[in-house]
């Protein structure tokens, strides 16, 4: 075990001279110093001065069993004595990837059965575009390789899945998106939806989709990609409406449907899959995160009967990663499953510290810089607003408010994560109902330091 044997300063010092962040402004960091998290037990972390944080975060939406879970720990160990690695490539198998794939095709809904592995969500993105552009040239289709997104939909940074995602700071950089990609709105009604009621703008925004298919025509759109419920775009819980009909639209034009779980999969939501809260059915589905609580890493997208019929079919699929199904991260990933399932996690979830946090929540509502206050399950944010009544933006820089409130949750010792001028929270999934309450009574404080500064330099205006 590495020990924290160095002061702070020196750590930090270590690390910037080193170290390279994502999605980093890496001067302003090394300037400021990284703070340095040296410690993980239950919800909470502990940084190298001591300070005990309640990760609001789940670390990064992953760590749904908590930190510190011994069963975790020794299936690791396990597995890597017995076999530490092998490859499945070249005609051969192993014992934790074959009994995770098959547990996951139980998980999962609907006929989807077969599993493909990789190291991350954004590997298994770029795998879903490869497999989607496959399928139809299979299917004599070969034109058929238009991929839709969401602006504002995060599907990972690779080339690929950077590409499918909607965020234009990615697409800024590197060249993306590569070809025969496109993309439609997102189903946020409090930034976007001006006049209309959330139903109205709900279809309305699904509906981007088919206009979206007439224009490029059908015979050239392979598939659309979107979370269920939006994660890193600030967790956007869309209108009710939004995705009986989108499911309608890919059904009418033959388009296959990709749920990106990456965030939603194993309890976010309440269910074992976003899918199921919101009653979908992809024909492929991006998994990660969850699937190992991020002790280790590995991805995976599960694909429909349909799909995996025609891949197999086509004699060599020219794709994969040299750790693709892992035996120490699939032997991780069963045991986090295993506890999941027989400790009545995401029951617990549905039934009890779910709607629980909602009650907390939405009493945040009530503070006079919170406009919105949205939540589905284990997953939640605030929009910030200086005029609940028009939901006006703040006239500064997007960012700017949410980033104060930021730190000063972390001078608070709670990990909320802002995305603009939103605040989000991903708690561990074991979080308990005093540990809500914590959080809760941090995240007032934090938002009321916000507001007091807001007000006295000047930034209480709408733009």
């Amino acid at each position: 075990m590495l020990e924290n044997h160095l002061p702070t300063a020196d750590l930090q010092a270590i690390d910037a001279e080193h170290h390279l962040h994502p999605f980093t402004d890496g001067d302003a960091l090394n300037a400021k110093g990284a703070r340095i998290i040296v410690k993980g037990e239950g919800v909470f972390v502990t940084d190298s001065e001591g300070h005990k944080i309640i990760d609001g975060m789940a670390g990064l939406w992953c760590i749904n069993v908590g930190y510190g879970r011994e069963e975790l720990v020794d299936a690791a160990s396990r597995q890597m004595r017995q076999l530490a690695f092998y490859n499945t490539f070249f005609q051969t198998s192993h014992v934790p990837a074959l009994s995770l794939a098959k547990r996951l095709s139980e998980l999962a809904p609907g006929n989807l059965n077969h599993v493909f592995f990789s190291g991350s969500g954004s590997d298994s993105n770029d795998t879903n575009i490869r497999m989607v552009r496959q399928y139809w040239a299979l299917k004599g289709l070969p034109e058929k390789n238009i991929i839709i997104g969401r602006w504002n939909g995060y599907h990972g940074s690779t080339i690929g899945a950077g590409s499918v995602g909607g965020m234009k700071g990615i697409h800024a950089q590197g060249g993306l998106p590569i070809p025969n990609v496109a993309h439609i709105g997102q189903p946020d009604w409090w930034s976007e939806g001006d006049d209309m009621s959330p139903e109205e703008f709900g279809l309305a925004r699904a509906r981007e989709l088919e206009a979206k298919i007439l224009e490029l025509g059908e015979n050239r759109v392979a598939a659309f990609i979107a979370e269920p419920i939006q994660g890193a775009g600030g967790v956007i819980v869309p209108p009710d409406t939004y995705w009986p009909e989108i499911q309608r639209i890919c059904d009418e034009y033959e388009i296959l449907l990709i749920a990106d779980e990456v965030i939603c999969g194993f309890g976010r939501t309440g269910n074992w899959f976003g899918s199921q809260t919101v009653n979908i059915r992809p024909d492929l589905m991006t998994i990660a995160k969850g699937l190992t609580s991020g002790y280790v890493p590995m991805g995976a997208s599960i694909v429909s009967d349909d799909v995996a019929s025609v891949i197999n079919s086509g004699g060599e699929f020219a794709h994969g990663y040299t750790y693709s199904g892992h035996p120490v991260a699939a032997a991780v990933a069963l045991e986090n499953l295993r506890i999941l399932e027989e400790e009545g996690i995401i029951d617990r979830v549905r039934t009890t510290t779910a709607p629980y946090l909602k009650k907390k929540w939405e009493s945040l509502s009530e503070h006079p810089m919170v406009g919105e206050a949205r939540i589905a399950g284990m997953m939640a944010s605030l929009a910030l607003t200086p005029d609940k009544a028009s939901r006006a933006k703040f006239a500064s820089e997007t960012g700017t408010v949410g980033y104060m409130c930021r730190e000063r949750c972390f001078n608070n010792d709670l990990i909320m994560r802002h995305v603009g001028d939103r605040m989000i929270i991903s708690p561990p999934l074991v979080i308990s109902e005093s540990e809500i309450d914590l959080l809760i009574d941090r995240a007032w404080q934090s938002i009321d330091e916000t507001y007091n500064a807001v007000k006295s330099q000047g930034l209480w205006q709408a733009a």
